[in-house]
This record gives C-alpha cells, structure tokens and sequence, in this order.
C-alpha cells in the first residue's frame, strides 16, 4: 500500500524539502527516486511501500534564513491479503466441504481468522463438524441442508483486514415423490393412469423421473426411463391384459437417482379373450390320410390371459361343406394329427387359442394336401405283341381315376428275360388323357430273345401294381457277322478261311455261306454254303498271284446275314497296309473337324479300322501324337469326322489304317490347324469373398486353365456380378479383362452391408457358366449421419439438457456404441467440447459447468467401434438462463487530479444476462465502506468522473453491473489523487518451485514493483518453449492484487521461459527478467500410432507395421508399445438389436470379447508378428504408446481375417533337365508343410536368360499344384535361370532361388550379315557375321556360290565348308570378269541353319580406274623391277596400286603386292617370293575410292630362275675339295703318328649324322607345326626332295603343297571339261581325317591370330582351277613359298623348331560385327599393317646402292630369306 509521511512547515521564503533516510536523499525538489514522491505539500509519499522502507526519515525543510529538521519512524509490515480465497462450493450432502483462506502477511505480526455465516460469526470449537486450521482453512464435514449459506473469511491484523466471501451449497439426492396413485384409464383400454406430488429436488434441479413397474410380481424393471422433471403425471399404456400391476417412481437430479416411492396399490387389468392368433402354423401331409398340424401359441402379450386350450377347424377345400373341429383342452399341446382324411385331398385348417374370456382370433388359413397314394389297381386289356426283331408292342386302358390315388405321372412298360427279372427294361409313357386305349412300344430289345412283359401305372410316391406277365418272343432277324475271320495255309491255289459263329445269331443258325470272287470281278464270283457246323474251308482253284475278295456270312431262316469280307491275293500273304496319304482338313468347327485321305497300301487285305492321331496344343517334330479317333468297319472310307476336340487349340493329324495283320504306319502330318472358339465351359473354381473396407469386398478365385479358354487368350477374361442381399435392386457387374487376374476389390458398396457376388468367364464369344455365389459383408464404419430430432433446453444458468433419437438405420453403418454431444459457444473461436453418453439406449444428456446466459451451438453424433460419425446438422441453439453478472473488467484512470479523477471500464467478461445499470462505489482507502460514496450509472455508461476529492490520498472504487437477477461481483481498484504518475517498474524475477510444476501447467510467481503512483491494473505473462520458439502471450489480465499465476496449457516435457510484464493507468512497464528453464513434467501420450498394415503372416499369425507418433506427442520418454486385439463375433452382430429397457448393455456386453493385450517394452519396434490366433477368425486390433506416466490412446482398429496368408517358404529341389532345343523340363517340390499356410493353389514359373534377366524374364503361372512344368519355345543351346513361387488364396509366397539350366544345340539362324570386298575382274574377298543366336557351338560354315547366268554354257556351283567359326572371310579368285555370282552362307552346329545369301558381279564398278599402261619387266641379279604408266583415274584420284601375278601356263591371277603408294610407277620385289623355274605374267591394277579399277594388259612372262654366285661355279667347288683333301690327309697322317705311340678311347657318335630320311606324309603333317597338313589325290604318299636333308647342320625343307584340308569343293563342269587331264581320278577333293587347321582353303587365304607367330598365311585356290590337277600330278614347279620354319636336330635325334620369326605386329581395327572373334583362334588371321592393305615384309632390303637412284622401294626387304608380301584382303563391304 502506499504510506504519506507528512511535514509541514512554513517560512519566508518558502523553505524547500528534502526527505532523507539516513545518508540517503529520497526525494527533493531536484532528486526523485522510483516509489518515493515529493508532494507539493512536502509531504512524502511511499507507493508501494516495501519492507525495507521501514526506518527514520528525515524532513529537512532550508531556506536562505536556515534549516529545520523533523524525524519520524516508518514501521511497515506486509500488507495482510488473502491471496487464496474461499470459493463458491457445491458438496453432496454427508461430505466434507473445505473452504480455503490462504493469507500472505508480515511474519512478525499476528494474524486471526474468523468466519462467519449469513454475518452471524461461526464458534468453530462448540461444533465438532467445524474445524478451523491455523492457515484459516475450515473444514465442514458431515454437511447437511443446515450449512448451506454464504460464509465469509475475515482477517484482522496490524497489518491490515481483508475479507473474502463464497457460497456453500449442499446437494442432495431428491426425496421420494409423495402419494403414487395408479388408477385404470376411463378413456384407454389397457391404459393405467398414474399421478404423484413433486419431491424436493435436493438443492439440484430435476433431471428426469424414473419409473418402475413390477408385472405380476416379477422384479421390479424399468418401464420409463425419461419422464420429463416438470410432469407430475404420466399415463402408461400398452399393458397387458389379466396381469396385475404396481409401480413406483423415483426423482433424479446430479447428485443421483433419490429413494423410490412407495408402491402403489397393485391393479390387475381385466381378461381378454386373445388378441393374436397362434404363431406359425404349419401344415404338412404325413401320409395320405393324415396331415400333421403344428403351432407355437400366442405371443405372450397378446395371450390376455392364461390360454386354456386350442380349437382346430378343418375342412375339404373349396367345397361347400362345414368345419369339423378339434377341441384340444391341454395348453402345452402344440401340434394335431388329423386322421381318417381322404386319399389325395387338399384341405383348409385354421387354429385359435381361447382363455376363460373366450376364444381369440383363428389363424390365417393353411391349406394342405394328404400326400399322393399309389395306384391301387394295374392297367386293364393289356396286350404285348413283337412287332420286329428289337420291339415290342403295348397297348392297354387307363385305371379308374378313382383308383389313381395322386396325379397320374405316367405307365411304365416292362419286358425281361425270364431268369433275370433284376435286369428289366422300362420304358416311361407319359399319360394320354385323350385317348381310351394307350399304345406305346420298348424298342432296343434283343433279337430271337424271349420276354417276359408288363404294364403300371405310377403316382409321384410310386408304382401301382403290375399287369399279369405276358411271355413272347422277339422276331427272328438275320444273324451279324462271323467273328475272327482270318486266312492260314495261303498257296498259289489254294487258302484256308477260318471264321467264329457270330456273337448275336438272331436265330436259329441253319448255315454259312462263303464266296469268293477276284478282285472287282463280280464275274469270277463262286459261292457255297455250308452247314452251321462248319467254321472253316479250304478255298481251291485259285489263280496264282491273284488278289481275290473272300466274304462269310452266316444265315438263319430271315436271311443271310452281315458280310464280313477281307482281300488276299492267292500266294501272297497279308502284309502290314502302309500309311494313308493326300490327307486334308475341311469344315473346322470349334470341337470337330473333317479329315479326308487316299487310303494307302491296304497290305494285301482290307482295311479293318481307321486311326487318328494328332498333336495338340504344342506342334513340332518331338511333341508326343496321342490317339485321337478310331472308325471301324469302313474299309471303303475316304472321310471321316474327328469328334471331342478342343476349341481354340492347335492340332496336327496323322492317321494310320489297320488291317487283319496289324497297324500301318502313321501318314504324313497334316498341316497345321486351329478349331474355332467357343464359350468357356466351367466357372472359376475356389471363389472367396472377404472384406476389404468399409466400402469394399475382395474377391478372389482361381482363373481358368489354359486349356479351357476355348478362344483366343487376349480376349479372355472375367465378369463379376454383385448385389445387396435382402434388396430387390438391379445386379451390378463388372469386366476384368486380364485372363490371369485372380483377385478383384469391389469398391463403392454401402458400409457394413451383406452382398452376393459371383463370376464367370468371358472369351471373344461368349460367357461361361456363373459361379456358385458367395456372400460377404463390408467392414463396419462410422455413422455417416447423425441422430435426428435434435433438441436443448437450459435448465439452469450453467446447464442444458439435450435430447435426441436414433440414427436413421441405414446410415449406421454398424453397432452404435453410444452417442457423443459437442458443443460451443457460438461465434466463438474455441475448441469443441465433448459430453459422452455411453451405451445406444441412452438419448439424453445434461450438460454442465456451462458459461452463463451463452448462445451454445450443440450438435449430437453417434459413435461405433470405428469410431465418431458425423454430428447432426445443422447446429441447435440454445442459451444458458441469465445469473448476477461478473465483475467490469479494464477499469483505468486515464486522468486523475488532486481532487477529481475519470475512470473509464468495459462491460464484464461474463455479464451472465443483460445488464440493466452500474453502480460506483467509492472512499478513502482508510476509510470504512460506510463512508463510501454511491453512484448508480445507466447501462450504457462506461466512464464515470469523482469530484471533490482531497488531494494526495488513496481512494477505492469499486465498481458493479447488474442484471434482472440482481448485482454481480464488484471489481475494485485504488487511485492515488496526485499528477505525479509514471509507468510502473518490472517485476522482479518470475520464479517457478518444483514442487508447483506440473505435466500441462505450473504455478508462476514474483513480486511487484513500483506502480509509479500509479495502482498496477493487470499483470500480462508470457512463456515460450525452448530453445527457439518466440515469446506468447498466455493472459493479459492477471488480477493487479495476484503475485502468483497459473500458466496452464503447456506442453509435457517441455522447457520453458516465462516474464511478467505489469500495467497501469500510464502504460506497461518493461518486462521482467527472464525465468529459469523450467522443464514440465512428463504425461501420458496424446497420440496413437497409425496402424500401417496389417497382414496375415501365417495361418495363425498377422505381421503388424505401424508409424510411432511423433516426439512432441508422446509427452516423455517412449518405453514400448502395447497392441490389443480380440475375436470379432461378426455372426452376433448381424443379428443385434438395440434393447431400450431393463439391461440397455446388456446385448452389447455380449458382444464384446474382452481385449487380449501384448506389451512390447522395445520402443524402435515398427512391426511385430502377433501369433497365437484362432484359424479362419476375423480379429480387430489396436496399438497404443506408453511412457513412465502411462497410456495414450489407443489406434483406429484395423480388422483382418486370420487363417489365409501367403506361403513362408519357397518350392524345393527345382530340378532343371534339358528335353529339347527350345524345351527345358522343371520340376520341383511342394513348400515344406509349415511354410504353406493353407492349399497351394499353384505356382508361378519364372525363367530369364542368363544375365539378361530384365531383358528377357518371363512369367508362367500354373493353376494347379502341379510338381513340374514344361517350358517351351525357348532358345537353343541358351543358359537360363529359372525360380519358382507357390501361391495360395492369400497371396504369393516367396522365389525359390534361381536354378540354372540350359536347352539342347539346335541349328543356328541365320549369319547376321555377308559382305564383299577388294572385288576385282576374277576375286573377291567375301565375309560374313556369326548367327545372332547361334543356338549352339559353330562347328563351321557352308560357302556356296555359283553364277546367276552360265558363263560359256556352264554354270558350276562350289560348294566350300569352313570348320570352325574363325576365320568367317574367304578370297574367291576363279571368277569370271563382268558375271554376276550368288552367295550363300549359312551356319552350323550339329545341323545347318537358314542361308543368308547376296549377289556381287566382278569387274570394276562405275568411277573405278581405267587400266595402267602395260607394264615391263627388268631384272637386277635375284630381284624384279615392274614398271608401268598411269591410266584414267576415275572418278577419283588414283589411292594406291596392285600388283597380280599368275604363272604363264596355267593358274589364276593372284595378288602379290598389295599398297603400292599412287605417286609411283614401279616397283621392286625379290624373287624369293615365286618359284624357282616358272615363268610368271604380271599386271597392274589402280585402286580408288570406288574400288579396284580395270587391270592392265599382261606383261611379258619372265621366268623366275636366279642366276648362279660364284661360288656355285664348279672351279669353285673343285678348289674346295681340293683343299679339304689336304686337309683330310694331314689330319690323318697326325693321328696315325699319335696311335702308334699311346691308346686312345674312342669316342662314341654324338649323334651328328647326316642321314637323309624319307618322310611320309604324316610325318610331314607332324613336322608342320604350322598345322597345314599336305594335300593328298588318289591316296598317294608325296615324295620329298633331296634338298629335305642337313645341310650344315640345319635341317631345312619346302613347305607342302598347300591343300584345302579344311575346304570340301564340288565342282560340277571338272568331269565333263577335264577328263582328258585326269581320267582316273575323281573330280571331287575331300578332306583327310586328321587334325587340320581351320585355315586352309582351295584359293582362299585367312588373316592369322595377331598373337601367334608368323606361319603360313595363305594357300593358292589350285583346286578352283582344273589345271592345278596336272600340276600336282608332275610335280611341275610353280609359285614358290618362304620357308615357314627351320629345324635343328635335338639330342634325340627329333628336329625341333628353331629361330622363329618375330610375332607380327597387332591388326588395325576390325569393324564392329568381327571384332568378337574368340582368342586362340589364330589361324586364318591375316596381318595388315597399319595404314596399309597388303603385309609388309619385316627386314631391310639388301639391294646394292646402285639400284638406288630411280626405283622405289617398299620399307622392307624382299632379299632371301625373308616373307614375301601375302594376297589377302583387308577391308569388308
């Protein structure tokens, strides 16, 4: 409070003041410190005072005469204040009520407490239920209606008084209603009126009454359970009559139900005769004169008494004749046989039930008949005659109807052989009511047979009697044919025929009859007959080698019977018949087709038996034919119909034709056909309805097979048909076009609603059969509206009763559980409010603690187990009634005078009503309230001005609203009539105990600063959440007298800052310091997890995955998860219905299983396997999070069906076998048992190549739980990978892992590609690309090529066979200039594939060079020097030039020099490179960029013979030997002198000899490690020159003769053209069978492998030309070749190589489709060097320097010794 410490002094001039407090200036005219003020009077002003202002104050008054000085002591106390007053209280009677005064005062003062009641003062120690505590609590117990009262805390002490009121009100249970009386009505039957005076509510209004009733003194039961509070009678009708009735009624308020009252007297309802009939009456006919009625009584509340007995009345219908009746006088008796009815009648029956008042109603009328009896008597004039040999004849009359006994179905004919009566045929006639006598006729019977024969008639129960049995006879017929007819002993003129007597003889057998006739010749025809003993005869008199038609028949007196007949030719036995041929394929229908043929070789016998085989579905030459079709006994046949087929399926037929000796073989396969489509012929097997969603239904079944498509796979698929059961609507359907698809999800279905559903197949013709209908239901949802007839009435100020009816029954959407009333004041920003009503009888509640006089929206919804559906709409207002008003709020001073002041307020914050008027209260705050001044203000004031104050005093204001229920709260403030204000100063340090934190809220304190004269009004706090979050206002109007605050709304742990902020008339002051951290304690979670899915994992176990919530609502520390789940009992629920009286939940508590509950105490789980269920049961399950504190909510359920999931584990042992080239064979077996949770219902299949899988992965799915699988038209010789799955009706169960398999070799595709190169007038260069799929391992390639036009009337095809796949080029060099040839390649592995072929024609194309001039030749010692002119270019500038070479008198032109460079004219080359002693002609060709040009006219030949060195020369030689001689001589003279004077060893041979050896030709093969073995003609060994022998140590030989030892050449004009050149020998060559290299070839030449040495890189086409055989048959010399290797004898005595060349250097790049030529295959590769088309020799030349000047010369040598440049190619086309 605020302390004025006053000093008054006087002088002249006026003194000034100054106020000290020890050394300390507090206030003067120049200093002023916060809190301390000097007034104008000069006295000083303390405002607020705190403890520490206590002390001595000093005034010290100066002024230019001199100083004065007063002292005064300052006590201050705190200010004595109840911070915690009592509030208003509401108890229930018996109960203790605790009235809190929480005082806060100076601790050095005495404080006393008193309380008084309505002012009078309570004496605490003479009432032992009143205790008052030292803080000044009291405590009331035991309250009664006596302590209901207004009590008031009053507080004395020095250090001031204050006081604080609040309301005590006792609540009670309301007292019994007083003077029940029930009386009958006077105006309603079975009405009985009841009245009752209103109890006393117990200090709480009304809710509603209660009223019971107790029929015939059964337990009392709740009859109304909502009478309304303000009725006082109420009329109950619908009883029942002659039961006695008491009722009693009991008041309900908040506290409770109150005591019953006391029963009425109890009032019987008279008797009535019973008002319903009895129930279900059923009749039904026992036997035919007894029909057996049955009932169930009346319902008990229509019985009107105790039923005495029942009436039956029955009579024929629709006849005019009266009831008979059946009294039954037992009551328990609910069922009558009447007897002694009529046979076959139908009869009316009624029942009644009666009671002493009298019978009641007849039950509507049953009609019914006495079963049916049978005939009691036979047809009369039976007659039965054979009409034939299989048929006889019946005719007859119809019995009396009379005797009929029922509806006559029908007569049956009999007829039986006598012995076998059980075996009897019958014929069923239908009646014929038009005609007298019946005829009717068994046919089918046997022939020559005796029968027995009858006739009956038959009713539905069954058969009259029979007529007498008649005996006849059928007709004698002609016998069938001969078994077994077979010929023995065949001789050229003679046979023996045996034959069997024919199984039906059809008579009596009087002989045979045999002919036998020639072939077509009905002239030669001889016929016997023999007796009927006779089984065999020998035919004679034939002619030899003579085919004759021998025929047997039996006879009996009708005749000769059927013929069997068969061809032989005399002499000849019967063979084996061949195949049918000419088959063909007519009028296809979809399970049928025609075939006709040309029968083939009958084997010398006729044709017995037609068979028809076929393939299906799957058509090649491995594929299995099955036996399709037999037609016997048509031996002329030429047609025939194949029956039973398959539609849409793909067959190929065969037939084969059978005779007496046996089966033919089969005929040539027909083509290829399908059948036509037809409808599918079954249903989709294993159809499964279950629930998806609230709006949704899964169905799922098996496709069909693929062999039942009957059409075409892409149009085949599935239709499902779906309605609401119960309802007549219109069926849904729905198209599925996938033919594999075996699930579907019905969407768009009403909640919690039964359907039937049911599928069938489609194809592009039409529907298959529905399947057998399943029924499901869809899940249960919220409701999806709210209850209706909505309404509210305000009871009390702070209370609304809210009443509703039920939700519209469909939309339910399941079982409602109870109802939820949300509500808010309208136009308000506030969260909703929820008041639930558990339980659906429930459809009414009070809603309290409601704000006061406030406009509420209210809206009712209905709640399932699901969850809350939507609230009804619109909203219903309703306003609370009005009370006193709250306190004004905002009360400010914006100006203050030293005498006058202006207030200014806001209306209250609860003004609870209408506020009619303010009143203003104020005084001196040392003043009492009598002295107060009063001032009452219109409503609409909010301003108010006080004048006449005195100045520099504290005032109090207390201001009041009012409403028509009387004066509020007053709000109260103090002002301080002084100018001299200022802001206030901050608080101190906002302070939070431990102690006073809580998970939501803590309690904040502080303590005020300096109001600056200026009283603080309001305190505003704000907090925010650490660490980042922004300062929020929590409340801007905290009382200005409070110095602690609750801040609630807070976050659980969570840290947080809070500062206060004070305010008063001037403005706010600045904010405090900022609190410590404050972290809130922890509380259970807010949020439940959200259940992502839930999935069977096995038959007894669901995989739960779920998402946790979020940090910020788990409120603590996550410690686990706990999951509920119970059995849904789907059947009870279907069945449900609500009860409204007695036990309201008492259906519904048996509905609900309790919860099972398993704890997770690991908080990272996200799933969890819940095991342990029941099979093929529906769970509902839910999750929760807990921490330390406890549970949170728990999640929407989620619903699943336990007994289906998908297999756990995959197929085992998948086996992979390899059948065919495109078919590899998979088998496997089932899962294990445990991992299959349920019936596999089949597998899928799937297979990719390897390591191509995305590329090339397909799908094969079985439909059937089959252990193997055949999967076709793969690729040859292909590895693949191959996994299999299991599935079930759940789903798809795991891959087993892959198995690798791979198919058989097949043929090869064909080569990807064939080019040409380096064409010239006679060669060119052709290569080609391997298969695609090569479908296998390459064995080697067929070369084929011939002219399109024969060249000088021959046209000669070559056929050429490359082994290996390398190398895939050849050059073809005897081609004829300016022809075009066809090439044909193709592949092959264990078969050869598909030709690849092209066309190129020789000579050079169009812009290729002219010919060079014609070249001539000089010779320099061992080399050759060409020279030439330039000719035309072309079109484009001469590249480069080539030179050809062919020997003079036979042979091909060949290329020698290859890259010679454009700018020269001539060119030098060793003669090394051609054979010693032929004369060769050379031309020249000019190369562009359009190809090779025209070649150049030959040169002259010159022969290729090196002159001779000197010391060749024979002087030379002679002067050698000579000198060796010499030598020899001395040598020996020496060792001649050496052995006469000592011995010497001898030494032994080091194996140096110099024998010259013949070699065979495999031994040549085996020194040719080049691996090109010699050609051999006609088997002849090759001779080997005697240069092959050492010379100076060195063996050294010529290389074989090239031979084409990989190469097969037929060639056709060398017989014809030749064969004066070769008379012995055959034209064609074929390959020796020994190891050969894959590069040799008749005039063609290969490229060699970059990494192997030098060996031979080409061999001469000497075979292509036939002049070439004479050439190797003498020897003659020719083209010759480097030597390939040398050799050196070893140790042993073997030649071993030596001295290799150097490897050649790497190949230029090769284009892209033959750079995937394998390692390793080396031979047939050529060297090209880079930059240049033609091999370059590898050493410098060693030409004299004088040869130097004018010629030009290729970087390497030509001299001896040295590789001549190569012919090849180099570049493809």
């Amino acid at each position: 409070m605020s302390v004025i410490l006053h000093c008054e002094t006087s002088g002249a001039p006026r003194p000034a003041i100054t106020w000290q407090k020890g050394e300390r200036i507090l206030a003067s005219g120049s200093v002023q410190l916060p809190r301390f003020t000097l007034l104008e009077s000069g006295s000083l002003l303390i405002s607020p005072s705190h403890i520490s202002d206590a002390g001595t104050y000093s005034c010290l008054a100066t002024n230019s005469r001199g100083i004065d000085e007063a002292n005064a002591d300052l006590i201050v106390w705190a200010r004595t204040r109840i911070t915690s007053p009592p509030q208003d209280q509401s108890v229930i009677k018996g109960t203790k009520a605790t009235m809190a005064c929480g005082v806060t005062h100076d601790p050095s003062i005495t404080v006393r407490y008193v309380w008084e009641k309505e002012g009078s003062v309570l004496h605490t120690n003479s009432n032992p239920r009143i205790r008052l505590d030292p803080d000044g609590t009291l405590h009331i117990s035991q309250t009664w209606s006596g302590d209901i009262g207004t009590y008031t805390c009053h507080v004395t002490s020095v250090g001031g008084n204050d006081s604080r009121s609040a309301h005590l009100r006792v609540r009670q249970l309301p007292h019994a209603p007083e003077n029940p009386v029930a009386v009958l009505s006077s105006v309603e039957r079975r009405a009985i009126n009841l009245t009752w005076a209103k109890p006393f509510d117990g200090n709480s209004p009304l809710i509603r009454y209660i009223l019971e009733v107790s029929e015939n003194n059964a337990p009392w039961t709740v009859l109304l359970a909502n009478i309304e509070p303000e009725s006082s009678a109420v009329t109950v009708s619908g009883l029942i009559p002659a039961r006695s009735y008491q009722f009693r009624i009991c008041a309900v308020n908040d506290v409770g139900k109150g005591q019953f009252s006391k029963e009425t007297e109890r009032l019987s309802l008279p008797e009535e005769p019973p008002s319903a009939p009895p129930q279900n009456v059923i009749a039904s006919g026992r036997t035919n004169q007894s029909i057996m009625i049955q009932w169930q009584p009346p319902a008990e509340s229509h019985q009107n008494g105790i039923i005495r007995g029942y009436v039956i009345r029955y009579c024929l219908s629709g006849l005019p004749v009266g009831y008979q009746y059946k009294n039954i006088t037992n009551p328990d008796v609910n069922n009558l046989l009447l007897e002694d009815l009529i046979i076959w009648t139908n009869y009316e029956i009624e029942v009644a039930a009666y009671n002493e008042a009298g019978l009641g109603v007849h039950s509507h009328t049953v009609t019914e008949w006495t079963l049916q009896g049978v005939p009691t008597v036979a047809p009369g004039n039976v007659h039965a005659e054979a009409v034939n040999s299989t048929t006889i004849r019946f005719s007859w009359t119809a019995p009396n109807p009379q005797f009929i006994n029922g509806i006559n179905q029908g007569y049956k004919l009999l007829a039986w052989e006598p012995g076998q009566e059980e075996e009897v045929t019958v014929v069923t006639v239908r009646p014929n009511f038009q005609d007298s006598i019946h005829v009717g006729y068994i046919k089918g019977l046997k022939k020559f047979t005796e029968y027995s024969t009858s006739v009956l008639c038959f009713t539905t129960p069954g058969d009259g009697p029979r007529s007498t049995a008649q005996v006849l006879r059928t007709h004698e017929d002609i016998p069938g044919p001969v078994g077994h007819l077979s010929f023995t002993e065949i001789l050229d003129t003679s046979l023996k025929v045996s034959w069997r007597e024919p199984i039906e003889k059809n008579g009596i057998l009087t002989g045979y009859r045999i002919s036998w006739e020639e072939y077509n010749r009905t002239n030669t025809r001889v016929t016997h007959y023999l007796p009927n003993v006779t089984l065999q005869y020998r035919v004679t008199g034939l002619t030899a080698l003579t085919t004759y038609t021998i025929e047997v028949a039996a006879m009996t007196s009708q005749g000769q019977g059927q013929l069997s007949s068969s061809t032989i030719s005399s002499g000849v036995p019967p063979e084996l018949p061949g195949p049918p041929t000419n088959m063909a394929i007519s009028n296809i229908a979809p399970r049928s087709v025609t075939l006709q043929f040309k029968p083939g070789y009958d084997g010398k016998t006729s044709i017995s038996r037609w068979q028809v085989e076929a393939q299906i579905g799957v058509i090649g030459e491995n594929e299995e034919w099955v036996l399709l079709h037999q037609l016997p006994n048509e031996p002329d046949a030429r047609s025939l119909e194949v029956p039973n087929l398959n539609p849409y399926t793909f067959y190929r037929f065969r037939m084969r034709q059978v005779n007496i000796v046996g089966t033919s073989p089969s005929s040539q396969p027909s083509r290829k056909i399908q059948t036509l489509q037809a409808p599918p012929d079954i249903a989709p097997a294993n159809v499964t309805l279950r629930t998806a969603s609230e709006t949704s239904l899964w169905l799922r079944w098996v496709p069909l097979p693929e062999w039942e498509y009957n059409g075409n796979p892409e149009f085949v698929g599935y239709r499902v048909q779906y309605s609401r059961t119960g309802t007549e609507g219109r069926a849904l359907t729905h198209g599925i076009p996938d033919r594999l698809e075996r699930e579907f999800t019905i969407e768009d279905l009403e909640e919690w609603a039964e359907y039937e559903v049911r599928v069938q197949a489609v194809n592009g013709i039409g529907a298959g059969p529905w399947s057998q209908p399943v029924r499901g239901r869809t899940r249960e949802s919220v409701p999806s509206s709210g209850p209706t007839n909505i309404s509210a009435f305000a009871t009390t100020s702070s209370s609304i009763l809210v009443r509703w009816s039920e939700v519209p029954e469909p939309d339910r959407n399941g079982l409602v559980l109870g109802y939820k009333v949300v509500y808010k004041e309208k136009d308000s920003d506030s969260a909703l409010q929820f008041w639930t009503a558990e339980g659906n009888a429930t459809h009414s509640l009070l809603l309290s603690d409601l704000g006061k006089y406030v406009l509420y929206e209210i809206k009712v919804l209905a709640f399932t187990r699901i969850g809350d559906g939507v609230p009804s709409n619109p909203p219903i207002l309703e306003r609370t009634l009005d009370d006193v008003p709250g306190p004004p709020v905002g009360i400010l001073f914006p100006e203050v005078r030293t005498t006058s002041v202006r207030l200014i307020w806001q209306s209250p914050a609860q003004p609870n009503g209408i506020i009619l008027a303010y009143q203003i209260t104020y005084r001196l705050n040392s003043t009492n309230s009598n002295t107060a001044t009063v001032d009452v203000l219109n409503p609409s004031a909010r301003q108010y001005t006080a004048t006449g104050l005195k100045p520099e005093l504290v005032y109090v204001f207390r201001i009041t609203a009012q409403t028509r229920k009387g004066w509020g709260e007053a709000a109260e403030a103090l002002v301080v009539t002084t100018e001299k204000r200022d802001r206030p100063q901050p608080t101190s340090l906002p302070t939070v105990r431990q102690e006073d934190v809580q998970a939501r809220k803590v309690l904040l304190s502080w303590e005020p600063g300096s109001d600056g004269l200026s009283p603080v009004r309001y305190y505003t706090v704000q907090y925010r959440e650490l660490p980042d979050s922004n300062w929020t206002v929590h409340s801007a109007s905290v009382n200005h007298e409070a110095s602690s605050y609750i801040v609630d709304r807070l976050k659980p742990f969570t840290s947080y800052q809070f500062r206060v902020k004070s305010t008063n008339d001037i403005g706010d002051s600045e904010f405090s310091e900022e609190s410590e951290a404050i972290t809130t304690l922890q509380d259970a979670p807010d949020e439940a997890p959200v259940i992502l899915s839930v999935t069977p994992h096995t038959t007894t176990s669901v995989l739960i995955r779920w998402q946790p919530p979020s940090e910020e609502h788990v409120n603590g520390i996550l410690l686990g998860f706990q999951i509920r789940y119970r059995e849904l009992l789907y059947d009870g629920l279907r069945s449900f219905t609500v009860r409204t009286v007695n036990s309201p939940t008492a259906t519904w508590a048996e509905l609900t299983s309790p919860y099972s509950v398993r704890n997770l105490t690991e908080s990272s789980l996200t799933q969890y396997e819940l095991d342990n269920l029941s099979k093929h049961k529906r769970y509902e399950i839910r999750l929760s999070v807990y921490n330390a504190v406890g549970e949170g909510p728990t999640s929407a359920p989620q619903e699943v069906f336990v007994g289906e999931a998908v297999p756990t584990g995959p197929p085992q042992n998948v086996a992979i076998q390899s059948a065919t080239a495109t078919q590899l064979d998979v088998t496997w077996d089932p899962p294990p048992v445990e991992a299959q949770n349920g019936d596999i219902q089949g597998y899928k299949i799937f297979y990719w190549e390897f390591q191509r899988q995305n590329e090339t992965e397909r799908l094969r799915t079985l439909f059937l739980p089959e252990g193997g699988v055949k999967l076709k038209n793969l690729t040859g010789y292909t590895t693949y990978m191959i996994s299999v799955g299991a599935f079930n009706a759940a789903g798809d169960g795991p891959r087993s892992p892959a198995t690798r398999g791979r198919t058989q070799q097949a043929a090869p595709s064909a080569s990807s590609f064939i080019h040409f190169g380096e064409l010239t007038t006679t060669s060119v260069n052709v290569s080609w690309g391997e298969p695609v799929y090569p479908n296998g391992i390459i064995e080697g390639y067929r070369l084929i090529y011939e002219p399109c036009t024969p060249v000088d009337g021959v046209s000669k095809i070559v056929t050429v066979d490359v082994k290996g796949n390398s190398p895939r080029w050849m050059k073809i060099k005897d081609l004829a200039d300016g022809v075009t040839y066809n090439f044909r390649i193709r592949a092959k592995t264990f078969a050869y594939g598909p030709e690849v072929e092209a066309n190129i024609t020789t000579g050079p194309g169009e812009g290729a060079p002219g010919p060079p001039g014609e070249p001539f030749i000089s010779r320099y010692g061992s080399a050759l020097t060409i020279h030439w002119a330039s000719g035309d270019p072309g079109r484009g500038p001469i590249s480069r030039y080539v030179i050809e070479a062919r020997p003079s008198d036979e042979g091909l032109w060949d290329i020698l020099i290859k890259d010679i460079p454009k700018e020269v004219t001539s060119f030098t080359f060793s003669m090394d490179i051609l054979k010693q002693g032929v004369s060769y002609d050379f031309r020249v060709i000019g190369v562009n960029d359009y190809g090779y040009g025209s070649p150049s006219a030959p040169s002259p030949s010159i022969s290729a013979q090196k002159v001779a060195p000197f010391y060749e020369e024979w002087w030379f030689l002679v002067v050698v030997a000579l000198v060796g001689l010499i030598f020899i001589l001395l040598l020996v003279f020496i060792l001649i002198i050496r052995g006469q004077s000592k011995k010497y060893a001898k030494k032994s041979d080091s194996g140096n000899n110099s024998n010259c050896n013949a070699l065979s030709h495999g031994e040549m093969v085996s020194l040719d490690e080049g691996r090109f073995p010699a050609l051999e003609l006609n088997n002849r060994k090759l001779s080997v020159k005697n240069s092959f022998c050492r010379k100076n140590g060195v063996y050294t030989r010529s290389p074989p003769r090239p031979s084409p030892g990989s190469l097969h050449y037929s060639d056709e004009d060398v017989s014809t053209k030749y064969n004066d050149l070769i008379p012995a020998e055959s034209s064609s060559l074929t390959e020796k069978p020994s190891e050969i290299s894959e590069s040799q070839g008749s005039d063609s030449e290969y490229e060699v492998d970059q990494d192997r040495p030098k060996t031979h890189s080409f061999v001469n086409h000497y075979i292509s030309d036939p002049t070439y055989y004479n050439s190797w048959r003498r020897q003659q010399k020719g083209i010759s070749r480097v030597q390939a290797y040398s050799y050196t004898e070893s140790d042993s005595g073997e030649p071993e190589p030596s001295a290799l060349p150097p490897p050649l250097p790497p190949l230029p790049p090769l284009p892209p489709q033959l750079n995937s030529v394998p390692k390793g295959q080396g031979q047939g590769s050529l060297y090209r060097p880079k930059g240049s088309r033609t091999p370059t020799p590898q050493q410098q030349p060693s030409i004299p320097p004088s040869q130097n000047s004018t010629l030009y010369r290729p970087p390497s040598s030509l001299a001896p010794g040295s590789r001549a440049p190569i012919a090849g190619f180099s570049s493809f086309v």
